[in-house]
């Protein structure tokens, strides 16, 4: 199994996930000229993907699902909340199929667990995926750490875990302050330091990969966030990953 990304942060994110012959893509927030050059940089053809999995209804992570999933012919898995959230704003992708509560499914090689994450979204959605033999768990979203979350993680052999902003960076800046409560909110986005203890938490001694996801371009840096990681891990800095808005990350193997 491996994982890579096409672009992580605010103006767009997608993931990818492939086990033997199938290759999934969780979110789509690029419009589809972009996605597709995208997808080639990773050696990845449109037509190639099986599902599109979608975390929920925000456009850097919802907006490009609809006319991908529609090129490539596959079909979208998300939750009822996300679904009605995506057709009240007329970008709600054909050929859905919901995800009921927590329920795992399969897709071809892939086993993938639902988890939900308290997020301000209608109904949203992390994932974590196996392909039988080693485990990798996202999480992009979340205004705080829960121990559902904690359970769900754990023991994973790979790990991309949003850092969106430091706090005193976020806090000395000239967001609105309505926008920094938002993300500093129970339901907005996790800071380098909350990943960092629920990181250290939920470490196992097979851990492969760490990848740092979904980063503030204003509110943060990469090397903040590997600092921040590095240390829950008693690591070199440069073990960390970081998913880049711009290039995304490189096919990790699992």
């Amino acid at each position: 199994m491996r994982f890579g990304c096409l672009g992580s942060g605010s103006k767009g994110n997608a993931w990818l996930v492939q086990a033997g012959d199938t290759c999934v893509m969780v979110d789509c927030g690029f419009g589809l000229r972009d996605a597709a050059k995208r997808l080639a940089r990773l050696g990845v053809d449109v037509n190639a993907l099986d599902a599109i999995l979608v975390t929920h209804e925000h456009g850097d992570h919802g907006r490009g699902v609809a006319q991908l999933a529609s090129k490539a012919r596959c079909s979208v898995r998300l939750t009822h909340g996300t679904h009605a959230m995506l057709e009240a704003i007329d970008i709600a992708p054909l050929a859905v199929k919901i995800v009921e509560g927590q329920q795992q499914f399969a897709i071809g090689d892939l086993e993938i667990t639902p988890y939900t994450v308290p997020h301000d979204a209608r109904e949203p959605m992390q994932f974590v995926f196996s392909d039988g033999a080693s485990r990798f768990g996202l999480l992009t979203d979340a205004g705080h750490v829960t121990p559902h979350m904690e359970t769900v993680l754990g023991g994973c052999d790979a790990l991309a875990l949003e850092c969106n902003h430091d706090v005193a960076r976020l806090e000395a800046g000239n967001y609105p302050i309505g926008l920094k409560r938002r993300i500093l909110g129970r339901y907005g986005h996790l800071d380098n330091t909350a990943a960092a203890v629920l990181l250290k938490k939920i470490a196992g001694s097979g851990l492969k990969h760490v990848v740092a996801a979904h980063l503030s371009e204003h509110n943060n840096s990469p090397a903040l966030a590997r600092a921040a990681l590095a240390g829950a891990l008693g690591c070199a800095h440069d073990w960390i990953g970081v998913a880049d808005q711009e290039t995304g990350l490189d096919w990790r193997e699992i």
